[in-house]
């Protein structure tokens, strides 16, 4: 449909998370859960390649915010300019402005919407996933990983100050995305990414929190060290002192 070289002048090269690398999984995780579940697979392919597109010549100050909308008139310009008529623009359409976890404006209708959204959500979750999770704290300024305050781990709300770390999003979001997958397809592929990643979050937050009591118990330990030096020299003095 379209080659890689056309693809990424719509695909920022600096973007981790959402450049070509994402577009290239999400086409081919999208092509098997088409064919397996019965869904137009041009539909499906041109709604996966375009699903995150951006107009790089556009400085946009917040590219991500409501990018579904920005990707499905993007889309729509270019299924316009290659000929396509109007209904299938409009399958194509729906199916971008549908496939956000975080929008509740368009649920996913047809099975070819169910389809990108489903092959999107498989690219978050597993190793790619936490690798992505990672990348996007990094480039959003925050820690891989914080302990989740109470109010967070309840109700998904930051505290005053509280980092949103990669830890963060697998608590808030991405352990939960195998629960919104569409099709049986996808969940399938599902259970082996959800365990890799469970896993890997799970010993991510061991290894911090081993770090953080090791590092508490060492600043206690050196704490109490130099007091008692601090005594045992302090009372030295003070003997020699007394024998002058």
């Amino acid at each position: 449909m379209w080659n890689l070289e056309t693809l990424q002048r719509w695909y920022d090269p600096d973007d981790p998370v959402h450049g070509i690398d994402h577009i290239q999984r999400v086409v081919a995780l999208a092509e098997v859960i088409a064919v397996a579940e019965g869904a137009d697979l041009e539909i499906v392919r041109a709604a996966a390649a375009l699903h995150d597109a951006v107009d790089l010549q556009k400085k946009a100050p917040n590219p991500r915010q409501d990018h579904q909308l920005v990707a499905a008139e993007l889309a729509g310009e270019v299924l316009r300019q290659a000929g396509w008529s109007q209904s299938r623009i409009h399958a194509v359409q729906h199916c971008i402005r549908a496939h956000r976890f975080r929008s509740s404006q368009e649920a996913p209708q047809t099975i070819e919407a169910k389809v990108l959204f489903d092959a999107d959500k498989l690219d978050a979750i597993g190793a790619i996933g936490a690798a992505r999770a990672i990348a996007r704290a990094v480039q959003k300024g925050q820690p891989f990983y914080t302990p989740p305050s109470s109010l967070f781990l309840e109700h998904g709300v930051l505290e005053k100050q509280e980092a949103h770390s990669a830890y963060h999003e697998y608590w808030f979001k991405l352990r939960h995305l195998k629960d919104r997958l569409f099709t049986e397809t996808a969940r399938q592929l599902a259970l082996e990414r959800q365990a890799i990643m469970v896993a890997f979050f799970e010993a991510l937050q061991a290894d911090a929190t081993l770090a953080q009591t090791t590092n508490r118990h060492w600043r206690k330990d050196f704490y109490e060290r130099t007091q008692t030096k601090n005594y045992r020299d302090n009372g030295s003095d003070a003997d020699i002192g007394v024998g002058m």
